[in-house]
């Protein structure tokens, strides 16, 4: 099986290779707002234009316009035509909106492709052209053919991603463990095994120091050196932040889908609970839908099948044992009976369990059923709701007022 995984890597410019670094990426952005002002140009005068014939122009103006790019990379400005093309096409298909211009600091990135002599790994140092060696935090990881190099800036650091196409052999699983998760906002998961793992939850622990900092920088002269001082030490607070969110979202998501070979999670509609001024911020900070989307490609690299259950099944107010129905269970009720069969139940344990039993009922791997209970297994393209919520993710709103 053929797969390309993506390795991201800091790297130790020295002054110069850092001083290229952002030359490359401003000659990116300078070639991207080119190309689609070009493109719209053309457009409007009723001509048709592409990202090829973009390209040649570029080349044959370059040397005259824009000597200066002369001594970056070729590929940089390249690349950045071609993502205007993507960009593009995206928009027609609908999967994107309209292409916008490109603003200083604001993603700044360059893109090398693999063409002969672009690049070369040797241990912790690659090689790229007209800049030369520079050293890596660490080795790449994965033993395949690297595809392209996409430099970026975060923060005060930079980084080097590398995608690489490696052959792994075909997944089997030899274990069928399963289990059922419920996310929430007071305990981030709850797996069905009775096992209760909480978020970091970095945001709200660096929230008033985010605060303080994004005051003393608006006091700031625009134009200033301690308004630029201030911005990196933001921007570092910013990326302290994301960093701890998904190194907690890389760990769980690593360990469910190495443990379990069906896991059941709920179709939740992230969109319209971050409608919620009260939620939305608690919600961001554990990252529901990043943790979705992580499970599923990490699910679908070790052989693991993932169940989506649909967002209006009542997983929290139907009883694990017996399967009866409870009409009322109002947000603060944590523990309940059920008054049927009189087991007593924890309710976020209650509904990882149900998730567990229907996703049982509908996974397609050796030992489960074929047919799947009404109403269960919405697909991810499930048209988004705005105004909808489902009532049982709303626990703990009370300790994020």
């Amino acid at each position: 099986m053929r797969t390309i995984l993506t390795h991201r890597i800091e790297l130790k410019p020295n002054p110069i290779q850092e001083a290229l670094f952002r030359q490359c990426v401003g000659a990116a952005r300078f070639a991207y707002n080119w190309a689609l002002a070009e493109w719209q140009r053309q457009f409007e005068a009723g001509e048709k234009p592409n990202e090829a014939a973009l390209r040649r122009q570029f080349n044959a103006i370059k040397p005259i316009e824009f000597p200066w790019i002369l001594d970056l990379p070729k590929a940089v400005p390249q690349q950045a035509i071609k993502n205007v093309g993507r960009a593009w096409q995206r928009f027609f298909q609908k999967k994107s909106k309209f292409p916008r211009f490109k603003r200083r600091g604001v993603h700044d990135s360059a893109r090398l492709d693999n063409g002969p002599g672009t690049f070369a790994f040797s241990g912790n140092r690659i090689r790229l052209p007209k800049i030369g060696g520079v050293r890596l935090r660490e080795a790449l990881r994965f033993d395949g053919k690297p595809l392209s190099a996409t430099l970026s800036r975060e923060a005060d650091r930079w980084l080097i991603a590398i995608p690489v196409a490696i052959d792994r052999p075909d997944p089997v699983r030899e274990r069928h463990a399963t289990v059922g998760v419920d996310l929430g906002v007071s305990t981030a998961l709850t797996l069905s095994t009775g096992e209760k793992i909480d978020s970091p939850k970095p945001l709200k622990k660096y929230l008033q120091r985010m605060k303080r900092r994004a005051r003393q920088h608006s006091r700031k002269q625009k134009g200033s050196a301690n308004r630029r001082q201030s911005a990196r030490k933001l921007a570092k607070l910013h990326a302290r932040i994301a960093h701890v969110r998904q190194d907690f979202l890389h760990q769980t998501t690593t360990a469910l889908t190495r443990r379990f070979s069906l896991i059941g999670i709920e179709d939740l509609n992230v969109k319209g609970m971050m409608a919620n001024d009260r939620l939305a911020r608690a919600i961001s900070d554990i990252g529901f839908y990043e943790f979705r989307r992580q499970l599923e490609y990490k699910a679908a690299l070790s052989g693991g099948t993932i169940v989506v259950v649909d967002r209006w099944f009542p997983s929290s107010k139907t009883c694990s044992a017996c399967g009866a129905y409870c009409q009322a269970m109002p947000l603060p009720v944590r523990q309940w009976t059920c008054a049927h069969c009189g087991v007593e139940h924890d309710r976020d344990i209650n509904a990882a369990q149900n998730i567990q039993r229907v996703a049982l009922a509908t996974g397609s791997w050796p030992g489960s059923h074929a047919c799947g209970e009404e109403g269960a297994g919405r697909s991810r393209k499930t048209p988004v709701k705005p105004a909808s919520m489902k009532q049982e993710i709303t626990h703990g709103i009370k300790s994020h007022d």
